[in-house]
């Protein structure tokens, strides 16, 4: 019989690895940031040219939650004791469009976590934390504008790509060296496709709104972990009157669903939120403008128990050329 080669053994070995530490030793999530700030989908940038987007979202997960509360008693048998995840992404987009018409859109993060668990034994003895930052996973979405003859309606269709690591460890405690939950990691290792659906308009006054929603599904598992499917639904006013400001706020609804695989931890992934986003954008120069949000959540409900944020900021600024 013919033994498989040592380049085809590595992901068999990772996914054993992984299959025995995963799941065990971090059952943690990461709560993604789902404000949009998908200005073309938006109608705020529909002219065509070339565009440079600069977003920072910073945030903090320390608040242990279960179902639609925070969790009073703690720690609880049988589940981890999480502390602390922090994450920083700083994201880069590209736009180009020819026209009003389409357009393609790039995404690609770079993000800093830290994470922090007290384990499940809840003396150290399997403690751990980690500090681990890179690439995260890069999105490329195609849009198609004017569906209806009022040029109000889009399309959007895409793919994010597996850029990001899945074989990122513990620093330091008592579980140093041994992996990441797969939720932790800075990628997902899966090709995901992605569909959506925009539109925007003008209200009385001088007021004008948009609204979208987008689905995102990955087309395969992983070396045994598939995230759960996404939707994004965003709903987005803006006020028109002032010359140096324009004040905005949004609604921004998010459904996750469950993790799933011999490497992820079904039971503590999955949530359905609900974000109010106020914020701003100033058009420092024609060619430039800074924007502002600070997220609110006014829902959350989260399977098993995982942290959650008690509030997301996100700051950025926008370059037409």
């Amino acid at each position: 019989m013919k033994l498989p080669s040592t380049s085809a053994l590595k992901p068999l070995a990772l996914a054993t690895l992984l299959a025995t530490f995963g799941p065990h030793l971090s059952a943690a999530s990461v709560a993604n940031s789902p404000l949009s700030s998908d200005w073309e989908s938006q109608a705020l940038a529909t002219n065509g040219g070339f565009k440079v987007d600069f977003r920072y979202d910073t945030n903090n997960q320390t608040q242990t939650r279960s179902g639609t509360s925070a969790v009073a008693t703690w720690p609880v048998s049988g589940y981890e004791q999480e502390l602390q995840t922090l994450n920083q992404t700083y994201t880069l987009g590209l736009d180009y469009s020819e026209n009003a018409h389409w357009g393609l859109n790039v995404q690609l993060p770079y993000i800093a976590r830290t994470h922090s668990t007290n384990g499940y034994n809840f003396d150290g003895t399997d403690a751990g934390a980690t500090q681990k930052e890179g690439l995260g996973d890069m999105k490329v979405v195609a849009r198609l504008q004017g569906v209806l003859v009022q040029q109000t309606l889009g399309l959007q269709v895409g793919l994010k790509l597996p850029t990001g690591s899945t074989t990122q460890v513990y620093d330091t405690g008592a579980i140093a060296g041994q992996p990441l939950a797969r939720s932790l990691q800075l990628g997902t290792g899966t090709t995901d496709t992605i569909l959506g659906l925009y539109s925007f308009g003008n209200l009385p006054g001088k007021f004008d709104y948009f609204a979208q929603a987008l689905y995102q599904r990955a087309n395969s598992a992983s070396l045994g972990y598939r995230p759960g499917d996404a939707v994004n639904a965003n709903l987005g006013f803006r006020y028109l009157g002032f010359d140096s400001i324009i004040p905005m706020f949004q609604f921004n609804a998010q459904w996750l669903d469950r993790d799933s695989g011999v490497n992820a931890d079904a039971a503590n992934t999955g949530s359905q939120t609900l974000y109010l986003s106020p914020g701003f954008s100033v058009p420092i120069a024609s060619y430039f403008n800074a924007y502002l949000f600070w997220q609110l959540p006014v829902y959350q409900n989260y399977y098993g128990y995982q942290l959650a944020p008690r509030s997301i900021v996100t700051v950025g600024g926008r370059f037409n050329f």
